[in-house]
C-alpha cells in the first residue's frame, strides 16, 4: 500500500535536487541554446535536462507510475498512477533573469491529483500536499485565505500568449478586477500562482489555456489548503480542461459569476 506522506517527502527531495540543478544553471544559463516550441512558448536545454533528472530520480520512487510530462523525455501511461511534471513552470522568467519559476510535480491517481509539489526556486520555497494531509510550505501548514469582500482581494492570473481570440472580453473583465479589487497580477508561473493562492497569498486565480503539467500539484495544494477549484463552468474539468478558477470559498461564486459575464 502506497502512503502518500512519505511519498510526498521523497518528492520534495527530488525537486529540491532539480531546483539547486536550474539554480546553478541560471547563473551560467546560454540564450543561444533557446528553443520555440510555438508563439511565445520557449525551451531551453535546462527545462529538458532537469526533466530527465526528475524522471530518473522518480521512476525508482514507484516503478509501476507512467509520465505525463511537458518536454516529452519520456512517453508511458501507467494503468493506475501518472507522474504530471512541469520540470520548469515560467521558462520566459527564466530565461529573462526574472525569479518566479517553479518545478512542478503531481501524481495522479486514475486521472485524480492525489499528490502535489511545487519548488518555487527564487525563494527556495517548497509548497506540498498529499490528499487527507493538509497542505505546507517549508513544513508550515498552509491555508487559502479567509477574506471575502472584494475590495480587499488581490487576484493572480495568467495574461493570454498563444490565442487572442477572446484578448477583448479578456480585458473587459480586466477592467471590472481593476476597479473592484485591490489589484491583479500575473507572476508568469501557473504553479507559483496556485501555490501563492494556496497560502493566502493571493486571493484567487484564474487561467485558460493550460496544460495538465501546469495544474496538476496546484489542484492537491488548493483542495489540502481549503480552497475552492473548477473550471470555468463551475464544473470539476480542470486537470485536463484547459481553464481553471482556484479561489478562497467566500469568492469563488463571485469569481466564477464574473467569468461567465465577461468570457463567455
Amino acid at each position: 500500500m502506497i502512503k502518500l506522506n512519505e511519498l510526498c517527502f521523497s518528492v520534495c527531495e527530488i525537486v529540491e535536487k532539480a531546483a539547486n540543478f536550474i539554480a546553478e544553471e541560471r547563473d551560467k544559463f546560454d540564450e543561444t541554446k533557446i528553443e520555440s516550441k510555438g508563439l511565445h512558448d520557449l525551451v531551453s536545454y535546462v527545462d529538458r535536462e532537469a526533466e530527465k533528472l526528475i524522471i530518473s530520480q522518480l521512476q525508482k520512487l514507484l516503478p509501476e507510475a507512467g509520465f505525463i510530462a511537458e518536454e516529452g523525455t519520456i512517453e508511458t501511461k501507467g494503468e493506475r498512477f501518472n507522474w504530471v511534471i512541469d520540470p520548469l513552470d515560467g521558462t520566459t522568467n527564466f530565461i529573462q533573469g526574472v525569479p518566479v519559476y517553479a518545478v512542478s510535480i503531481g501524481l495522479i491517481e486514475n486521472d485524480a491529483p492525489v499528490l502535489g509539489v511545487v519548488y518555487e526556486i527564487g525563494r527556495k520555497e517548497c509548497f506540498y500536499a498529499w490528499t487527507g494531509g493538509g497542505a505546507f510550505l517549508n513544513g508550515k501548514q498552509i491555508h487559502v485565505s479567509q477574506r471575502s469582500e472584494m475590495s480587499q482581494v488581490l487576484l493572480v492570473t495568467g495574461f493570454p500568449f498563444t490565442n487572442f481570440d477572446s484578448l477583448d472580453k479578456y480585458l473587459n473583465l480586466l477592467e471590472w478586477c481593476m476597479r473592484n479589487t485591490r489589484g491583479i497580477r500575473s507572476m508568469g508561473s501557473a504553479a507559483t500562482d496556485m501555490a501563492y493562492v494556496a497560502s493566502g497569498r493571493f486571493d484567487a486565480f484564474w487561467e485558460s489555456g493550460l496544460k495538465p503539467w501546469d495544474v496538476a500539484a496546484g489542484i492537491v495544494l488548493m483542495k489540502e489548503a481549503g480552497g475552492i477549484v473548477s473550471d470555468f463552468e463551475g464544473e470539476e474539468n480542470y486537470l485536463f480542461g484547459k481553464e481553471m478558477i482556484a479561489s478562497n470559498s467566500f469568492i469563488a461564486q463571485l469569481i466564477l459569476n464574473k467569468l461567465r459575464e465577461y468570457m463567455k
